[in-house]
């Protein structure tokens, strides 16, 4: 099994696309003016205390308060408190936290204003981003993720993934990483830890006290709403989590990302530096990889599955609904039993893929066709729990009900992603009524001639709709060889499926867009 990352430069930030043998798995659109991510640490300000709630909202200069609950707020907050206290006023100089005397902990069933006041200066640390009309998540437990380690401040505890099954492995864990843990610090070991020796775990944990004792400098002259210590892109966050022997390829289309990419797979795996390459291929990025089509086809209402059922998916601000339907494949089956299980199982592969690529989160209600046999219904359960052992989000799934209903509950610290699969009628414009018709292709030529003659424009890209390309492109002499006789100056057309019908974007020598009036 092949995996492969494209990340594809936009004007807004990128966008970044996993594949597992061609198939696209997750889609993330990083977007630059996007802050509050999951990771972030600020140094926020009390707003206000509502007992009712026992919670908190905290300033960290979004447009709403973001909520902190006292169960967030970690046994240790008033030892956090006091060393931001001192941080801010100067009294420590030091990220070290071994000779700092730790206070109590606080009561688990205390009260948020015994703890926090109005006004009060805190460290927190964004848990769930800012989702619909509600605020960010806060933590005031600390944690900062690293490739095998999370580092864990104001804690002793070493603590190993429960995926780590081996008993020997996980002494061999934990010894070696209480040997070299520095004190005041918690340490948390990932999965991918499983059989890495002392130096690769030992550079990791260099790596994530650096990431602290920066932060630490940084909050010493920080004022109310300061970013302290920043995630990472989500293009490295994802290679952090998720590299491993099966990556071929690393893909990009932008220099900066590149370098970046290629310096942080440097620093966490250089025997995998040559993966990285940088693509300057005329077909853009995400049609060379077929991965517009494929957008287009995975985010709608109705989706495919191979094998000829289909999904159909609601979203609701409630919960999420799937419903499953046997399609082209009811009479494909010697008894109705055998056909409702075959094309469950097959729907169970792609619900599990529909979750993580919209990364959907919350409550999640799956309608599988009905099933009298308690084994095929066990089956069902067993091969979603297997299909979904991948996801690195949170989850929980219950067995099937008698109504042949299926419950996942899975974390959700982003808001949903929706990409738009309809189109509005070029025709119409959406109106229902058919407007006099635009040549299109007249107004592109026409454009040409504009930009060519009267701008004096040397080199002249234009993405377009597959159809239009075509137009142009196909038949000899075809009208791109006819602008080449006429105005001296080959004209670059480019496919671009994430366009409508009768859109084109025209670009200059350096890929700015040309606004044309």
């Amino acid at each position: 099994m092949s995996n492969e990352l494209v990340i594809n430069s936009t004007q807004d930030g990128c966008r970044i696309a996993l594949l597992k043998d061609k198939s696209l798995v997750e889609f993330h659109h990083d977007v630059d003016a996007n802050k509050f991510t999951v990771g972030d640490i600020y140094l926020g300000s009390v707003k206000k205390v509502v007992q009712g709630l026992n919670a908190a909202f905290i300033d960290i200069g979004y447009e709403k308060d973001a909520f902190l609950h006292y169960l967030d707020l970690g046994p240790q907050i008033k030892t956090l408190n006091k060393f931001t206290k001192n941080t801010l006023s100067n009294k420590i100089n030091t990220h070290h936290l071994g000779k700092i005397t730790p206070e109590s902990d606080i009561d688990k069933l205390g009260k948020i204003n015994q703890v926090l006041g109005k006004n009060q200066p805190v460290l927190v640390q964004v848990v769930k981003e800012p989702i619909s009309t509600k605020g960010p998540r806060l933590s005031c437990e600390l944690s900062i993720a690293g490739r095998y380690l999370i580092l864990v401040p104001f804690s002793n505890v070493v603590n190993i993934s429960k995926k780590i099954v081996s008993k020997t492995e996980r002494k061999r864990l934990s010894r070696l990483i209480s040997s070299i843990k520095p004190e005041g610090f918690g340490i948390i070991i990932r999965t991918v830890a499983e059989g890495k020796d002392v130096a690769e775990l030992d550079r990791d944990l260099r790596n994530l006290m650096r990431t602290w004792a920066e932060g630490v400098k940084k909050l010493k002259t920080a004022k109310p709403r300061d970013k302290i210590i920043g995630e990472m892109s989500r293009a490295s966050s994802l290679l952090r989590d998720m590299l491993n022997e099966s990556f071929d390829s690393i893909i990009t289309d932008d220099d900066e990302i590149y370098e970046e990419v290629k310096s942080y797979i440097k620093s966490i795996a250089p025997e995998k530096e040559k993966i990285v390459k940088n693509y300057n291929g005329k077909v853009k990025l995400f049609e060379n990889f077929g991965i517009e089509k494929q957008l287009k086809s995975l985010f709608g209402q109705s989706v495919s599955v191979p094998g000829g059922g289909y999904l159909i998916i609601e979203h609701t601000e409630a919960l999420h609904v799937i419903d499953v339907n046997s399609g082209n494949k009811s009479n494909s089956e010697s008894d109705q039993e055998t056909t409702a299980l075959n094309v469950n199982l097959q729907a169970v592969s792609e619900i599990a893929r529909q979750l993580r690529l919209r990364d959907m989160g919350g409550i999640i209600v799956i309608d599988f066709i009905d099933m009298r046999h308690a084994d095929n219904k066990k089956a069902v359960y067993d091969k979603m729990k297997e299909e979904m052992r991948n996801d690195r989000a949170k989850h929980t799934i219950l067995p099937l009900t008698k109504f042949g209903l299926m419950q996942i509950t899975r974390q959700r610290v982003r808001p949903e992603l929706n990409i738009a699969t309809t189109e509005i009628c070029p025709t119409c414009g959406g109106a229902g009524k058919v407007a006099p018709t635009v040549l299109v292709s007249d107004q592109i030529e026409r454009n040409i001639e504009y930009v060519l003659i009267k701008q004096n424009e040397k080199h002249l890209s234009v993405s377009l709709h597959p159809y239009l390309h075509a137009y142009f492109t196909k038949g000899f002499p075809s009208r791109q060889w006819k602008w080449l006789l006429k105005y001296k100056r080959w004209v670059n057309l480019e496919i671009d499926s994430s366009l409508g019908l009768v859109d084109y974007q025209f670009r200059n020598k350096t890929g700015e867009i040309i606004e044309l009036s």
